[in-house]
């Protein structure tokens, strides 16, 4: 194969971002699409350029024409379709979060390690060379001793029947966003001697066990202390890193688009500077590095394990706040 040929599940939102763009820009064809309402898959091929409408998900996944899939379904459908894809040996790039909680992941993750499957939960701001560079300066003494990490992710409120607010579809701001808080602390864990500790979590819930915003805070085995805060009830989207150090910090102004916003501002004795890292998209990085993982085996930075680890950490921070994992 020169390119790879995506079958995709449901006609999601985030699909024009997170993979057509990036399918385009990288050469790789996006073969089938099917969604739960025919006529919004037909849509989405229309204006896409997917090749064909198929009538249902498991089409999709056991189409000899699909190479690999993309799932961007509501969070509770992750898991039960990346198994089947799995059990059709198709690998996956999936969606955060990886599933509705550690059980469920665990069991992803032991299906594909069996199969010989790969599945990519897609944190890609973890792709981008902004990210990597601020994980680098905390890595490489510029910062000096690591002393705190601070997450902020702030969006406007989803409409009422989206299903961020579903419990049955395992919505709520630390599933949707928190999960990218906790994955960032713990990246920044492999710098300071292991992974965080949850030492608290408060919430603000809508309805019944589903959060509208959630903050955590953690404390490293250096000592190190972190926060993060999500909320998806705020008037802007807001999406900072920043590291402090004994010696000076560093901010990310936009870890999720930075296609949008690339600076990274580094304050130190010596001054402030700011470095543009490029705008190219996060989700592009991402999936050239799943394709080249895909078509030529080069390695991945994480895998089912990580994504087994942070879905623990999702649980462990809902238990911390008072309210139940999904």
């Amino acid at each position: 194969m020169t390119g790879m040929r995506i079958g995709v599940l449901g006609a999601s939102r985030i699909a024009e971002s997170a993979i057509v763009g990036p399918a385009n820009e990288l050469g790789h064809r996006l073969v089938a699409v099917a969604a739960r309402d025919r006529g919004r898959a037909q849509g989405f091929a229309e204006k896409y350029g997917v090749e064909k409408v198929l009538r249902s998900y498991d089409e999709v996944i056991n189409d000899p024409e699909v190479d690999v899939i993309y799932n961007p379904l509501a969070n509770s459908l992750h898991a039960p379709w990346n198994l089947a894809a799995i059990a059709a040996g198709k690998p996956v790039l999936s969606e955060k979060p990886f599933a509705r909680n550690r059980v469920e992941a665990a069991e992803v993750a032991a299906a594909a390690e069996v199969a010989g499957v790969t599945v990519l939960e897609g944190f890609h701001y973890l792709f981008h060379p902004v990210m990597r560079r601020l994980l680098a300066l905390a890595a490489g003494g510029t910062l000096g001793e690591l002393r705190r990490v601070e997450v902020l992710m702030t969006m406007p409120e989803p409409g009422p029947d989206d299903p961020r607010w579903s419990l049955e579809m395992a919505g709520g701001a630390l599933m949707d966003l928190g999960c990218y808080g906790l994955h960032v602390m713990r990246m920044f864990g492999g710098l300071t001697g292991g992974a965080p500790e949850i030492t608290g979590a408060t919430a603000v819930q809508r309805g019944t066990g589903v959060d509208e915003s959630c903050d955590v805070e953690l404390v490293f085995p250096s000592g190190a202390t972190g926060h993060t805060s999500h909320t998806m009830v705020a008037d802007e989207y807001r999406f900072t890193v920043r590291a402090f150090g004994s010696a000076g910090d560093a901010m990310v102004h936009d870890f999720i688009k930075p296609n949008d916003d690339d600076r990274l501002t580094i304050r130190t004795s010596e001054g402030t500077r700011v470095e543009k890292l490029g705008t190219r998209a996060s989700y592009t990085y991402q999936l050239e590095a799943f394709a080249a993982h895909v078509l030529d085996g080069a390695a991945l930075p994480i895998g089912t394990a990580d994504a087994v680890d942070n879905m623990a950490f999702v649980d462990a921070a809902y238990r911390a706040a008072g309210m139940e994992p999904r």
